[in-house]
């Protein structure tokens, strides 16, 4: 199965690499692109939680990496939420 990592900026300019172990992500995100906050997030479930389940699918068991990226981004995110039109710009994916 194929991994991926993808750069983001979150809204005030710290940066982060993130993981999943599919290449579903590039099915929701776009490189050079910038996603309000809230959707960023919701993409990020759904598509942390597919790649999951796919491993799940091969091995038998949910991928504790992605899942624990989704938590990662969950618990970053509150830290945005009271912001004004709070954005994440995908930066682009390492292959």
């Amino acid at each position: 199965m194929p991994e991926i990592r993808f750069q983001i900026q979150w809204p005030d300019g710290s940066k982060d690499t993130c993981y999943s172990p599919s290449l579903v992500v590039k099915d929701y995100f776009v490189a050079n692109q910038t996603y309000p906050l809230e959707d960023f997030v919701e993409q990020s479930r759904t598509a942390l939680q597919i790649a999951s389940d796919r491993v799940r699918a091969k091995y038998g068991m949910p991928c504790s990496l992605a899942l624990g990226q989704l938590q990662s981004i969950e618990t970053k995110a509150t830290q945005y939420q009271h912001w004004s039109e709070p954005q994440v710009r995908v930066l682009g994916f390492i292959e």
